[in-house]
């Protein structure tokens, strides 16, 4: 058999952007020419884009579509703005149709053929060449269209859209060869057996979502890998990152129609490829509402298609931080760890620290304000927290994504600010005048079912609820917070009584699929902890491992005689 590729599944952080002042250099210069391309946005700017401001096509079996207002009418052209300055576009971008869906699925199926047979390490190798290209030549690129597209912050666009990207791609590579590897161990005399991890029959749909670039990448390239074709549809706040990693592919040697790229309009997108008899697979990140509706279509439609589809998705999140009174003495690393995993990325990311259970011992006695240490640690580090634009880089948060996404966030301290259940601790400001500001927000409730406890925001607000340890037992607790809320992605326990640390593992087994000791909710790691959650969060297939790339192959046995039968008969009838 052929010899593979010696693939390590090295990381992605060793020439971090924002590690070194040389880093922060590039970094900074990279901004400058992408803020340079973008431009105001005025009641024609879909219509007649200005010159500089970019114009991302479709691109459908490597040819790419561009489209006008003015042949193909209102909604052919979208505007794609920027969170921190909304009144500024960062592109323009043509928009897909049914027809476009048709085409996509035609020369999707029409690629599949060389690319399924193709040998896994030359599939492998143009993921590899990919990620040294995005270590290189687009590092610093994809970073600051990430930073004006998605209002992230140099730190957070260098983790994402650099290290994890290209952790996803090389890891995807290693892992694709541990599949391949998995064989019968048993072959009995004159009997040759194997196993053939064939791609999926059809096409794979991705649908991406705005919060992770590097997700962005890689739900149609982990298909992809294992030789499956793909149908991506990026988060409209994404499309101008989401078409540099498709050019990107390209460069490193994907074939035409292996990835479709479609942006646009994710009903009509989702219409045209679960109709079609040839959907093999949904690879799905986004809200729990919406992957609800791909479960309800897919059974509806399950008479039509030649395979049962795999449907694959991660969606919400209400994350928890269990602190422990045994955790006393390591308040100052509870209070840095909530502050990150709460407010990093505006609380924007599916894993963020949203619920915070305390104990009163260390949150104080003044009723749901506390006034204890770590009540007062907490709002005195927030106060040093910047709000600003990511251009910024001393900015350690920026705008939320959209709109939407901040009329939703207001809505929820709106509340808290009238409620008599709740307490504003810190923040609360929300300013809309030139992006989408919302200031890192603590709400402080005795009632252990007030709706922010309970209820995914997915925005900078963390809510806390202070416990009595005087009367409440480690397993009450615990039992509240599995019961609170029906996601299970990610949780934390505090403590430094490894009883506690031993209890709450097991009474929260279930309650998350990414559980951390004494760290964090947030920042999972390819190759490290491969990341998903069950219950509401979805179905737990671990991107960031060789588990989530099974899911993209159907395997066949394959067994071969090399010794003739010479008879019919059993022995003990001859």
């Amino acid at each position: 058999m052929r010899r593979r590729l010696g693939i390590s599944g090295s990381t992605g952080v060793s020439s971090g952007a924002a590690r070194s002042a040389t880093g922060v250099a590039a970094a900074a210069a990279a901004v400058e020419s992408a803020t340079a391309a973008t431009a105001p946005i005025s009641a024609d700017t879909a219509a007649a884009p200005p010159a500089n401001l970019p114009h991302v096509p479709l691109v459908i079996n490597g040819v790419e579509r561009f489209k006008s207002v003015a042949e193909h009418g209102v909604g052919a052209v979208e505007v794609q703005e920027m969170p921190h300055r909304h009144g500024h576009a960062a592109c323009v971008y043509s928009t897909l149709d049914a027809k476009d869906v048709e085409d996509a699925i035609d020369g999707a199926l029409a690629a599949r053929g060389e690319w399924a047979a193709m040998h896994p390490d030359e599939r492998a190798a143009v993921f590899l060449k990919a990620a040294d290209l995005l270590a290189g030549p687009y590092r610093q690129k994809l970073n600051a269209l990430v930073m004006l597209g998605q209002g992230k912050n140099i730190w957070q666009a260098e983790i994402d859209a650099a290290v994890e990207t290209i952790d996803f791609w090389r890891f995807a590579a290693k892992f694709a060869a541990q599949v391949h590897e998995i064989q019968p161990t048993e072959h009995p005399a004159g009997v040759w057996n194997r196993m053939e991890h064939r791609p999926l029959e059809g096409f794979v749909a991705a649908i991406t979502p705005f919060n992770f670039i590097a997700i962005a990448a890689n739900l149609p390239s982990s298909p992809a890998i294992m030789g499956n074709v793909a149908l991506w549809k990026p988060a409209h706040n994404t499309v101008l990152a989401s078409k540099l990693l498709l050019d990107i592919m390209h460069e490193a040697g994907l074939p035409e129609g292996v990835i479709q790229f479609l942006p646009g309009d994710g009903p009509i997108f989702a219409e045209g490829v679960m109709s079609s008899p040839h959907m093999a697979g949904m690879h799905f990140t986004g809200s729990t509402k919406v992957f609800d509706l791909i479960h309800a279509t897919v059974a509806k439609n399950i008479e039509t298609y030649k395979s049962y589809p795999r449907v694959v998705g991660e969606t919400g999140g209400k994350n928890f931080h269990y602190v422990h009174p045994s955790a006393a003495p390591d308040l100052e690393h509870i209070v840095h760890n909530t502050i990150r995993g709460a407010f990093e990325y505006q609380g924007q990311k599916c894993s963020a620290t949203s619920r915070l259970y305390i104990p009163k011992s260390l949150w104080g006695s003044d009723g749901v304000a506390g006034g204890g240490p770590f009540a007062k640690r907490l709002l005195e580090e927030l106060a040093r927290v910047k709000v600003g634009d990511p251009d910024d880089f001393s900015s350690f948060m920026t705008a939320v994504i959209n709109r939407r996404a901040f009329d939703r966030i207001q809505g929820y301290i709106s509340r808290a600010k009238a409620s008599p259940e709740c307490e504003i601790l810190f923040g609360g400001e929300c300013d809309d005048s030139t992006g989408f500001f919302i200031q890192p927000t603590v709400i402080a409730t005795a009632n252990p079912n007030y709706e922010t406890l309970t209820e995914e925001i997915f925005g900078p607000v963390l809510t806390v609820h202070p416990y009595d340890d005087a009367t409440t037992t480690p397993a009450e607790i615990c039992a509240l917070i599995d019961a609170t809320s029906p996601y299970a992605l990610t949780g934390a326990v505090f403590a430094r009584d490894r009883r506690a640390i031993a209890s709450a593992l097991a009474a929260l087994r279930n309650a998350a699929g990414n559980f951390y000791v004494n760290d964090k909710s947030t920042g999972s790691m390819v190759g490290q902890q491969p990341f998903g959650g069950a219950r509401r969060s979805g179905t737990n297939d671990k991107s960031g491992s060789a588990a989530n790339l099974m899911r993209w192959v159907s395997a066949r046995s394959i067994k071969e005689n090399f010794v003739p039968l010479k008879s019919w008969r059993y022995p003990h009838m001859e």
